[in-house]
């Protein structure tokens, strides 16, 4: 190893760990994502929403000094979108120069030496993916009327999408997949959800600490529930915190013991949580009766389970 190596090393593994302050949990997916862009590589992260993929890419770029641009992936995203245009305006009073050309966020990225971060990469249309394989292959591509746009060192294309969302979405070809290194980031465990609710909500205390105990449980147990194709993500659990302390303050329920406490966390769990869950086409039932069969079995049934004699 040559002392270059080291150095080069050296600050790899400190910047994973002054990244990893700024998570909670994620220490594989962090160090998976930070070697593949630090070996020049472009990735695609899979998982459903709420799983730290944005939080992830932030804090790298955020560490490294790198621009992040973001595009949303969906059937509007075409080539002259992502790669950019000519000022119609400017065209006819002038010509096609590339000073009228208005770069898009391909474009931009490669400039900058950015990530370019398309989220919901599987919503987008196959002509706007294959444009990005030139990028991704030799790190340049050629516009017409400008020229040819090489990219920077630092450039890198960040793919994420959900793989239980079938809806509205495209089979990757072979040709996009084989340029795109993959990471799939799946739900964690309940204690680190618990400590980014607490950490998110704010909300301390007895009643704070049972409101997140019992918001990440009901949340978890949505995407177990076997008429739900997909659950909430933690970003529920944190809503429902949210507004279960709200209710609290307006009910003037100050005590976890309060009997009022089930009834309310039921109302929250209502607001922030039946929007973010996916029923089977198949099951007759809604959102709302599903809540509160988990809602049953959580604040019913567990504690008469638990329950002396």
């Amino acid at each position: 190893m040559t002392a270059l190596q080291g150095e080069t090393e050296r600050a790899l593994a400190d910047a994973r760990e002054r990244i990893a302050s700024h998570l909670v949990g994620r220490e594989r997916e962090l160090e998976l994502t930070l070697a593949a862009v630090a070996a020049g590589r472009d990735i695609v992260l899979e998982g459903p929403p709420g799983t730290s993929k944005t939080t992830i890419l932030t804090a790298i770029t955020a560490e490294w000094g790198v621009p992040l641009l973001f595009v949303e992936g969906n059937a509007d995203l075409t080539p002259a979108k992502l790669v950019g245009h000519h000022n119609p305006a400017r065209v006819l009073r002038e010509d096609y120069s590339a000073d009228n050309f208005v770069a898009g966020p391909l474009v931009e990225a490669m400039r900058v030496g950015g990530f370019l971060y398309i989220e919901e990469f599987n919503r987008a249309p196959d002509d706007t993916l294959n444009t990005l394989l030139t990028a991704m292959a030799d790190r340049a591509i050629t516009v017409p009327r400008v020229g040819r746009i090489e990219a920077r060192p630092t450039f890198r294309v960040i793919a994420s999408m959900n793989p239980y969302d079938n809806v509205g979405t495209t089979r990757l070809s072979t040709s996009v997949h084989d340029r795109l290194n993959r990471l799939a980031i799946g739900y964690q465990d309940a204690d680190a959800e618990e400590r980014i609710v607490a950490l998110r909500s704010g909300e301390r205390g007895p009643l704070g600490e049972r409101m997140t105990a019992d918001a990440v449980a009901v949340t978890r147990a949505t995407r177990r529930h076997p008429d739900v194709r997909q659950g909430s993500s933690v970003r529920g659990a944190i809503d429902c915190v949210l507004v279960a302390a709200q209710l609290a303050r307006l009910r003037g329920v100050a005590e976890p013991d309060d009997e009022r406490y089930p009834g309310l966390m039921l109302d929250a769990m209502i607001v922030s949580l039946s929007g973010r869950i996916h029923v089977d086409e198949a099951a007759e039932t809604t959102p709302e009766a599903v809540l509160r069969e988990i809602w049953e079995d959580r604040f019913v049934l567990e504690p008469r389970a638990a329950a002396p004699g």
